[in-house]
């Protein structure tokens, strides 16, 4: 299967559009599904990771941020609804690992967990987590081995850190101070590097990223907040070997591209290794192709997901395809 999913976030019906991914990177659209939940409806929903793949790569999680409920969809030839579960208001992103899943609500800001079989998402008793009312957390995400979650929060500039226990419960968290301020998404690297993109409360010129080395639960600075001279980076992705990082920059529509070393060092590459509609806004959610050979992501302000194919750190544009709403939100590539 090679297929890229978006949702569309409407506030009536919420859907998922898959697209096909053709050998040299081509996308065409193959479905639209309803998810049996509803979008905000608003353009530019503030997530990362509101759509995600299963390890697996065969069922994927829709958060649904108007109805405060997550959906599982089937991933084969013609995708199919399995499941819609209640999360909490305003769910936005959500995480998997080994079969555990947890949801992040921002409504009424918390964690929820659940475990994932074959027939589904089953609630996790008991693993309702609050976060602080002022956190205006934006993306939740396991270490690579699963054994903690990570939660950026960008109303109070830090990043929180919770152990997973032997029942998939959470234990009680660490914060650490973000090295710079508005941390928003966030990948691992080599040999479990942090990357943090800092959006610097939207202030332009000022975006930036940082990387960290987890100390047990402490995020500790390894190179703190590298500018690139953009404006409003928010997302990042990971290239399969660890070593190259791309992070797209809403307020200016390019795509900058990172190097990560041996010591989690995190050095700028290109500030524009690519870009949608040059110094316009709309660049959102990105992500890797499974084989790690295309980058796409969202332009929400043109309605079309763009696709470069990456060599490296080095990108080439190989064009962009339409047919989302300005409502769209979240991307998740197979």
């Amino acid at each position: 299967m090679a297929k890229v999913f978006v949702q569309t976030n409407e506030a009536d019906h919420n859907h998922v559009i898959a697209f096909e991914r053709s050998g040299d990177g081509a996308l065409t659209q193959v479905a639209r599904l309803a998810t049996g939940g509803k979008g905000d409806g608003v353009p530019h929903l503030t997530s990362q990771g509101s759509v995600a793949l299963v390890e697996d790569g065969r069922r994927l999680l829709v958060t649904n941020a108007g109805s405060g409920d997550i959906s599982v969809i089937a991933t084969d030839e013609e995708p199919s609804l399995v499941q819609v579960v209640p999360t909490g208001a305003a769910p936005k992103s959500v995480t998997e690992h080994a079969g555990v899943v947890y949801v992040l609500n921002t409504g009424a800001p918390s964690l929820v967990g659940f475990r994932l079989d074959k027939d589904g998402l089953e609630p996790l008793e008991g693993s309702l987590r609050e976060l602080a009312p002022d956190a205006d957390p934006a993306q939740v995400g396991f270490t690579p081995d699963g054994s903690s979650l990570v939660v950026t929060q960008r109303g109070t500039n830090s990043i929180a850190i919770f152990p997973l226990r032997d029942d998939s419960l959470l234990g009680e968290p660490e914060e650490s101070p973000s090295a710079g301020p508005t941390p928003y998404g966030f990948a691992f690297g080599a040999d479990g590097a942090l990357v943090v993109t800092e959006a610097f409360g939207a202030q332009k010129g000022k975006a930036a990223a940082s990387s960290y080395r987890l100390a047990g639960l402490r995020a500790e600075p390894v190179s703190r907040s590298i500018g690139n001279g953009r404006s409003e980076i928010c997302w990042a992705v990971v290239t399969n070997d660890g070593r190259h990082a791309f992070t797209t920059n809403f307020a200016d529509g390019a795509v900058s591209s990172w190097t990560i070393d041996d010591h989690g060092d995190l050095t700028l590459a290109d500030a524009v290794a690519g870009t949608a509609v040059e110094g316009q806004p709309g660049l959102r959610d990105e992500d890797l192709s499974g084989d790690g050979r295309f980058l796409y992501a969202i332009d929400a302000d043109t309605g079309r997901i763009f696709g470069w194919s990456v060599d490296g750190g080095r990108l080439a544009a190989i064009g962009s395809w339409d047919g989302i709403p300005a409502t769209v939100a979240g991307l998740a590539a197979a």
